[in-house]
């Protein structure tokens, strides 16, 4: 059984030039995946709010380094060591870790 070896998130560009976020997961076998997070129109109703900077000055507000940093700071060191197929138990560890309805701590919109 594999584990999770390493977590790490990176400001990219999606389709429409607007940021968002990548995330290289890295498993003990030596086994290595990315994923990129949808923005805008494409997320879903159940999907954590999304979290901008706020600075005016990167990408007219939107960019998501405070996301980056929430993932590579506080989740990615909680999902070490964990098997990668236990899904419910990842996804609870989430929630549990932001703590609010909407996942809304890790991931706000700020206003």
């Amino acid at each position: 059984m594999s584990r999770i070896a390493s977590v790490q998130a990176h400001e990219i560009l999606d389709s429409r030039g607007n940021p968002t976020l990548r995330v290289h997961l890295t498993l003990d076998n030596g086994v290595r995946v990315s994923s990129s997070v949808p923005s805008g129109a494409s997320t879903g109703l159940f999907e954590a709010v999304e979290l901008r900077d706020g600075d005016k000055g990167r990408y007219n507000g939107k960019g998501v380094l405070k996301a980056v940093a929430n993932i590579n700071e506080q989740i990615a060191p909680k999902l070490l060591g964990l098997d990668p197929v236990r899904q419910a138990e990842i996804d609870a560890l989430l929630v549990a870790l932001d703590g609010t309805t909407n996942k809304a701590k890790l991931g706000r919109v700020d206003k």
